[in-house]
């Protein structure tokens, strides 16, 4: 496939009143997509790419870069759908895991530039040596919490992914996800509990 179709703005009312509707048929449309049938990623992509778009929102906070995060995003997930193990949960989860990790990618990526700017207009004035600490400890404890969640379970990574930097509710993760509100909950719960013994904060 070589290119989609521009994804039209998020309508919030389509989802239902949670934002968060049941999609039906995703995994038998990503098999015909696996075997090279575009109608059928078509129809996936009509189906999925409010929510798509919406997180891709949520994480870059940029109308534009969300619309290029959820392009990208599908076209992995064109690429890459004969890879998809219904074993490993929901086709929804597994295409937000997606666009949530190439928002993640662009938000770094943008702040990489943005910093890139500030050190050559600081490059001719004297270093102030607490600013640099403070910047070198930000980026360690940025380091440090990316390095903890990815030492999560698979479940509990994609539960805290779609709570905390997806911002969804507790409900709209266990739809996301296929799974019991009580089940959504317990590895989000978990997942912090880990979190916060990797990173040795206090109860």
């Amino acid at each position: 496939m070589d290119h989609l179709r521009p994804l039209p703005p998020e309508d919030p009312a389509a989802a239902g009143p949670s934002g968060v509707g049941t999609v039906p048929d995703l995994a038998h449309l990503l098999r015909q997509a696996a075997r090279g049938d575009e109608s059928a990623f078509a129809r996936f992509y009509d189906l999925t790419g409010d929510k798509a778009y919406g997180l891709a929102l949520r994480v870059v906070r940029n109308p534009s870069h969300a619309q290029e995060v959820t392009q990208e995003a599908y076209l992995d997930v064109w690429r890459q759908s004969a890879r998809y193990e219904e074993s490993r949960g929901s086709v929804l989860a597994w295409l937000l895991t997606i666009v949530h990790r190439k928002a993640v990618d662009r938000v770094r990526s943008v702040e990489s530039s943005s910093q890139r700017e500030v050190t050559w207009e600081r490059a001719a004035r004297p270093v102030d040596h607490d600013d640099t600490a403070e910047t070198v400890h930000a980026s360690l404890e940025g380091r440090r919490v990316r390095s903890a969640v990815a030492e999560l379970t698979p479940v509990q990574r994609q539960a805290i992914e779609l709570a905390y930097f997806g911002g969804y509710t507790h409900t709209e993760v266990a739809t996301l996800l296929d799974v019991p509100l009580g089940t959504a909950k317990t590895r989000i719960r978990d997942g912090l509990i880990r979190l916060r013994d990797t990173l040795g904060v206090g109860s």
